[in-house]
């Protein structure tokens, strides 16, 4: 229900982060000004006896997403990856929701896994320990497999997790609809779309089985990728709140002192982790959408680890070729050449003016080339863009939140490695590379060809479409002058049989 009974999910809210003192917290690390801070302890002040308590032995921040719930805590999850933002002693606190969240209790777990599984658990594993990892979804226990004595990781939902993330999604809807109203001009950033989108990914990851099908082909995908590896799923101990597969054991990625005393390169390792989601994100289209720190750990061998598959992205072919040329358009400092791409992809508006976004555009990429490698900030390129497209009537895609969120979470892992890293130096092979596959001369013969196969899996059904095509053509009233269906039927046809005769005469030739 998304009525006005949310209005008491925001009230708390508020007052939760007033009474556990996070509210201030929150204000100071964003840097926020004085009337939005004003507004916010007045709101919040009166009614913080309303607020949740939640665990004193906790820092204020945590522990008020905590009190709050599954929702909050993905994202505190987020600002953990981002001490650019918060400040590194708020960073750090934040942590803890990665992957030490208090755990349920082991009978609980032993239960949920032999209601889900259909069978003991002592006939399953000769070993079960108690929680070694617990996050806002789910907690992880390392077992043995009785049959083998090999070890693996068993992952159980929380109980209950689906409906205290349905609340808060049916909070979010309610204030996304307040938003809305109270500011017409936020109508154009879709915010119920947005919510949308992060519903349909957060419902994915409480189905355990989807998970576990991501991680499968997350693994096929990147078998090939140095330094890179995804444990191996075991589908017959797997189900809807039950995941298992193959132990993997390392150096947690947000342990900077345990990756130094293991011998770890932290500045390689840095560089590693973002051209590996950029590859994933572009090359294959499919990439981990949740990599913070609690997600990621490195192997005694050095390569890094990839764990929780439950938020995946997905992207098509052409919003990558658009995207890697905005990006590499940025690299080369080509504002021009980015303007025109937001055109062509219809982002912007075409009554706009494009030499005019173009230099916009400058006033976003020069100020961040003009500072030193640890000023350069994916997360400002957005911020700054953000408000150049607003300026200009782009709409949000909603399609590109969950690619732009993850390059935000990715840099702050990267930066959280090492400080001094240049996001456009890693960031430019990948890219160029791309663009030489993707966009250039070898893509085109590449498209050509596809487009061939796909008419030619159509052809025996191509008079049928054209008759139909004339049918409607001849029963409605005559439209405005223009081409005819006959000749864009024969334009179709004489260009699919130019296509295929060029195409079985490179073969030929070849």
């Amino acid at each position: 229900m998304r009525g006005p009974h949310n209005i008491w999910r925001l009230i708390r809210t508020g007052a939760t982060l007033e009474r556990t003192g996070a509210m201030k917290v929150v204000l100071d690390a964003m840097d926020a000004p004085a009337p939005l801070r004003i507004v916010a302890r007045a709101f919040a002040w009166p009614v913080q006896w309303l607020g949740v308590k939640g665990d004193l032995d906790m820092p204020p921040v945590t522990r008020a997403l905590t009190a709050l719930g599954p929702a909050y805590i993905k994202f505190g999850q987020v600002l953990s990856t981002r001490p650019d933002v918060v400040g590194d002693e708020l960073a750090t606190q934040l942590r803890v929701l990665q992957d030490q969240l208090p755990a349920f209790s082991s009978e609980v777990a032993r239960k949920c896994i032999e209601d889900e599984l259909g069978r003991p658990v002592d006939e399953m594993f000769s070993e079960l320990s108690e929680p070694v990892a617990a996050a806002s979804i789910a907690q992880v226990h390392k077992a043995r497999l009785r049959e083998t004595g090999e070890e693996v990781a068993v992952k159980v939902l929380r109980p209950d997790v689906e409906r205290a993330f349905r609340k808060d999604i049916d909070a979010f809807y309610f204030a996304a609809s307040v938003v809305e109203f109270l500011s017409p001009a936020s109508r154009r950033l879709h915010p119920h779309d947005v919510i949308a989108h992060f519903e349909g990914v957060v419902l994915g990851e409480l189905d355990l089985r989807l998970e576990s099908a991501s991680a499968s082909e997350f693994s096929a995908n990147t078998m090939n990728d140095t330094g890179f590896q995804v444990p191996g799923i075991r589908w017959h101990l797997s189900g809807r709140r039950v995941m298992t597969l193959d132990w993997a054991e390392g150096s947690g990625m947000g342990d900077n002192d345990a990756l130094d005393a293991a011998g770890h390169n932290r500045p390689e390792l840095a560089a590693r982790v973002l051209q590996l989601f950029l590859s994933h994100a572009l090359r294959d289209g499919f990439f981990h959408a949740d990599m913070h720190q609690g997600n990621l750990k490195v192997a005694a061998n050095g390569n890094i680890i990839a764990y929780d598959f439950g938020i995946m992205g997905q992207i098509d072919e052409y919003t990558r070729r658009v995207y890697a040329e905005i990006l590499y358009g940025f690299i080369k400092r080509d504002y021009r050449r980015v303007a025109e791409v937001h055109f062509e992809a219809g982002y912007v508006p075409a009554h706009q003016d494009v030499d005019e976004f173009a230099r916009a555009l400058r006033a976003v990429g020069e100020p961040i080339f003009g500072v030193d490698a640890s000023g350069i900030s994916m997360g400002s390129l957005l911020s700054y863009l953000f408000e150049v497209t607003e300026r200009f009537g782009m709409e949000t895609r909603t399609e590109l939140i969950l690619l732009q969120r993850t390059m935000v979470v990715v840099e702050g892992v990267a930066r959280s490695l090492d400080p001094q890293m240049n996001i456009w130096d890693v960031a430019k092979p990948i890219v160029e590379s791309y663009i030489k596959d993707s966009i250039g001369p070898r893509a085109v013969i590449s498209d050509l060809v596809r487009t061939v196969k796909v008419l030619g899996r159509f052809g025996p059904r191509l008079p049928q479409i054209a008759e139909a095509a004339l049918m409607q053509y001849s029963q409605t009233p005559p439209p405005a002058p223009g081409p005819s269906p006959l000749r864009w039927i024969a334009w179709l046809s004489g260009g699919t049989l130019l296509l295929a005769i060029g195409y079985a005469t490179g073969i030929y030739l070849g």
